[in-house]
C-alpha cells in the first residue's frame, strides 16, 4: 500500500496540520488591533472606545454567522465553505489594513468577523469528517493550540512590526499575509480532501452546532448555569485582553517592544523569547498557560471528574486577579499568572460538560446557543471597557467591572455545583473515563 494513502495515519495527520492552520491567520488578525492599540491611539488620536468597538463589530458578525454559516456548510460542503470563509477573513483583514476611514475599518472588521467565526465551525466539521473517537479530541486540541499560537504571535510581534517599519499599517498587512497563508493551507486541504473522499468514501458531517429552537425548552438548569458562566467568564477575559496591552503600557510602563541589535527576524525572535517583558507579551501569559496546560488538565478531568468544583475554583481565582491589578502596584505578571490558571481550569471543565448535561441529539443546539450567547457578551464588554477608560482616564473602573463579572460567574458555579451534587445531577462531579 502507498505509505501516503488517505487511509494511513500519516495522511490523516497531514490533513490535521493543514486544517489547523485554517484559523491561524484569523486568530492572529483578531488581536492585531489590540496588539498595536497604543500605537493607534498615539498616531491617529483614536480613543479606547474605538478599539473596543472593533471587537464589538467582530462579535456582532459572529452572532449572525451562527445562523447562516452552518447552513452554508451543510449546503455547499466543507471544501467550498471553508474556502469561502478563509477568503472572507482575508478580504476583511485587507479592508482593515487599507481603510481610509474608521467607517471602512468597521466594515472590514465585520466582514472579517463573519468569515472567522464561520471558519471555526467549518474547521470543526472537517475534523469530524476525518477523525473519530480519541483522534477527534486530539485533532481539536491541535487545532486550538495552533490557533492560539496565532494569538501569541500577534501580541508579541505586531508592535515590533509597526515600530520596525515605522508604520502601523505594516502590522495590519502582516495580519493579511498570515490570512493568505491560511488560504493556501485551505487549498492544500481541498486537494487532500478530494483525494480522500474518492479513496475512503468520506461523507459530510454537517455544521454540528446549529440551533434548533424546539430543543431549547428541554434544557435543564445545569445547562443554563454553564451557559451563564460561559458568558460572564469570556466577557471578562477577552474584552480585557483587547485593551490589556494599552493598560500594561500606560499603567505599569511596560515597553511595547524589547530592543535588540540585528535584522528584523532576529528582533522578532528576541521579542518572542522575552515576551513577558513587554506589554503585549504580558497579555499572552494567559494564552501561553492555556496552550501548555489545558490539554494536560483536560485529561485529568476525564480521569477524576469534579468538573463543577474545578469551574468553581477557576471562577474564584478571577476575582482577586482583577482586583489586584485595580488596587495594587504588584507586578502585573503575578495576577496574570493567576488569571492564566483560571483560563486553564474553567474552559477545560466547562466545554466538555455540555455533552454531559444535554441529550445527545441536542448537543449541537446546546453548543450553538452557548456560543451565540457568549458572543453577546463579547460584543458588549469590549466597548464598555474602552468607554469606561475614556470616561475615567484610568482602567480601574474596567478592572472592577471584570471582577464583578467574576463574582457573577462564581454565583453561577455555586448554583451549578449545588445542582450537580443533588438528586438531579448529570455526572459532572462523578463521571470519569473509568465510569463511561
Amino acid at each position: 500500500m502507498n505509505s501516503f494513502h488517505p487511509s494511513t495515519r500519516l495522511y490523516r495527520y497531514t490533513v490535521m496540520i493543514f486544517v489547523s492552520f485554517l484559523t491561524f491567520g484569523s486568530y492572529f488578525a483578531y488581536d492585531s488591533i489590540g496588539a498595536i492599540a497604543p500605537t493607534l491611539i498615539k498616531e491617529l488620536g483614536l480613543d479606547r472606545e474605538f478599539i473596543g468597538q472593533t471587537y464589538t463589530l467582530y462579535s456582532v458578525a459572529a452572532i449572525l454567522s451562527v445562523f447562516i454559516g452552518g447552513l452554508l456548510i451543510d449546503k455547499i460542503g466543507t471544501r467550498k465553505a471553508s474556502l469561502l470563509f478563509t477568503l472572507l477573513v482575508t478580504v476583511g483583514a485587507a479592508i482593515v489594513a487599507i481603510a481610509p476611514s474608521t467607517f471602512v475599518l468597521y466594515v472590514g472588521r465585520f466582514i472579517f468577523g463573519w468569515g472567522s467565526e464561520s471558519l471555526v465551525v467549518a474547521q470543526s466539521a472537517i475534523f469530524s469528517r476525518w477523525f473519530k473517537g480519541k483522534e477527534l479530541a486530539f485533532s481539536f486540541g491541535v487545532g486550538l493550540t495552533l490557533s492560539r499560537l496565532g494569538t501569541l504571535f500577534s501580541f508579541n510581534t505586531e508592535a515590533l512590526i509597526a515600530e520596525y517599519f515605522q508604520d502601523y499599517r505594516a502590522a495590519l498587512w502582516a495580519a493579511v499575509l498570515l490570512c493568505i497563508v491560511s488560504v493556501l493551507a485551505n487549498l492544500v486541504y481541498i486537494i487532500m480532501d478530494s483525494k480522500g473522499e474518492k479513496a475512503l468514501g468520506l461523507h459530510e458531517e454537517g455544521a454540528g452546532d446549529k440551533i434548533v429552537l424546539s430543543d431549547v425548552k428541554k434544557f435543564t438548569s445545569s445547562y443554563w448555569y454553564v451557559t451563564l458562566l460561559c458568558v460572564t467568564f469570556y466577557s471578562a477575559i477577552f474584552p480585557f485582553t483587547a485593551l490589556s496591552t494599552d493598560m500594561f503600557h500606560e499603567r505599569y510602563g511596560l515597553p511595547l517592544t524589547v530592543g535588540a541589535e540585528g535584522g528584523f527576524f532576529y528582533q522578532v525572535f528576541y521579542n518572542v523569547i522575552h515576551m513577558f517583558s513587554t506589554a503585549g507579551g504580558t497579555t499572552t501569559i494567559i494564552i501561553f498557560a492555556s496552550m501548555v496546560c489545558a490539554p494536560i488538565f483536560g485529561g485529568l478531568l476525564d480521569k477524576f471528574g469534579k468538573r463543577a468544583s474545578v469551574m468553581l475554583i477557576g471562577s474564584i481565582m478571577m476575582i482577586p486577579a482583577f482586583l489586584t491589578m485595580a488596587f495594587t502596584n504588584v507586578a502585573p505578571a503575578i495576577p496574570m499568572i493567576v488569571l492564566g490558571a483560571a483560563f486553564v481550569l474553567v474552559p477545560a471543565a466547562m466545554w466538555p460538560s455540555i455533552p454531559l448535561i444535554v441529550e445527545k441529539n441536542r448537543v449541537g443546539t446546546a453548543f450553538g446557543l452557548t456560543t451565540m450567547i457568549q458572543n453577546v457578551g463579547l460584543a458588549l464588554f469590549p466597548w464598555l471597557n474602552g468607554r469606561l477608560r475614556d470616561a475615567t482616564q484610568d482602567y480601574t473602573a474596567s478592572l472592577i467591572m471584570f471582577s464583578a463579572l467574576g463574582i457573577f460567574g462564581l454565583v453561577f458555579t455555586i448554583l451549578l455545583r449545588r445542582e450537580e451534587t443533588g438528586p438531579h445531577a448529570h455526572g459532572l462531579e462523578t463521571i470519569t473515563t473509568s465510569s463511561k
